[in-house]
């Protein structure tokens, strides 16, 4: 290597110095409110729905997605939301339910003043109601054109709606990575992806990627990290405590307009765990 002069390096080193220096000023929080899905006080809020959501507001959340209404009409979710100062902005239903209570579903996220409403889940469901076992290609195609119809209906009606994955949706069939096949059969302008981060890392994929590749169809993103258990499956656990990078996911996320913490399996008291996944976040520089 040849010399350096004192002023040729003072130069170069004052300007990494000046580089680092701006990638530190840079770096921000994700300025969103802290999002939880309500799937993880699941035990909790039949035992007390009003508690149990004080709770998660003085735990650092603002916003909530619903996974279940606990035997409540439209008018007295919506007063229990008001009384924590929650708001909640998204509900989840199974595509069993899509399929055969679409009108009371819609009515009742409209009285709700929801933006969203979110296909947590296709398991079970089959082009002929009568196949068993694991779904076909043709499965979650026909399953790709009712997000379709699913989704006109509620676009319709004043709200947007949205696909939820677990890991099934990444199994490769003849070839084709299914979740591929599901962005490319639905419309964009009717049917957006919730990207769970969680089972997507868990289903050896990177959530980064696909947010890079097409950010404007994932408005919502379930955050969860997961950890290798004693069986060999993989488990969520308290945020930053697992195999999740969630600086580079949210940096990817360009088109993000809320996130959610879901903790799905605790082993410390859930509303403590729940404390340290939204400090977490909230700590989260990007």
């Amino acid at each position: 290597m040849g010399s350096i002069s004192r002023r040729s390096f003072l130069k170069s080193t004052g300007t990494l110095a000046v580089c680092a220096a701006g990638a530190r000023l840079r770096a921000r929080s994700l300025r969103l409110p802290i999002g939880l899905q309500l799937y993880s006080v699941r035990n909790e809020l039949p035992k007390d729905f009003a508690g149990t959501l004080a709770q998660v507001q003085s735990a650092g959340y603002g916003v909530v997605e619903a996974a279940g209404f606990y035997d409540r009409t439209a008018g007295e979710f919506r007063h229990a939301m008001d009384s924590a100062r929650l708001r909640c902005v998204s509900a989840h239903y199974s595509l069993s339910v899509l399929e055969t209570q679409l009108d009371q579903s819609i009515s009742y996220c409209q009285a709700l003043g929801l933006e969203y409403i979110v296909c947590s889940s296709s398991d079970g469901m089959h082009r002929d109601p009568a196949a068993k076992g694991p779904k076909t290609l043709d499965d979650w195609r026909w399953i790709a054109s009712e997000f379709n119809r699913v989704g006109e209906r509620v676009n319709a009606a004043g709200m947007t709606f949205g696909v939820h994955n677990h890991t099934p949706e990444f199994a490769v069939i003849d070839g084709l990575l299914i979740y591929d096949e599901l962005l490319r059969l639905t419309d964009p302008k009717l049917v957006f992806f919730e990207m769970d981060c969680g089972w997507v890392y868990a289903a050896g994929h990177n959530p980064a990627d696909y947010l890079t590749r097409e950010p404007q169809r994932f408005p919502l993103l379930h955050v969860k990290d997961m950890v290798t258990g004693a069986n060999g499956q993989m488990h969520s656990t308290e945020m930053g405590r697992g195999v999740a990078h969630y600086a580079e996911v949210m940096r990817a996320a360009r088109g993000m307009k809320y996130y959610f913490i879901e903790q799905e399996e605790f082993d410390m008291d859930p509303m403590e765990a729940l404390g340290i996944d939204a400090k977490y976040m909230e700590q989260l520089r990007v």
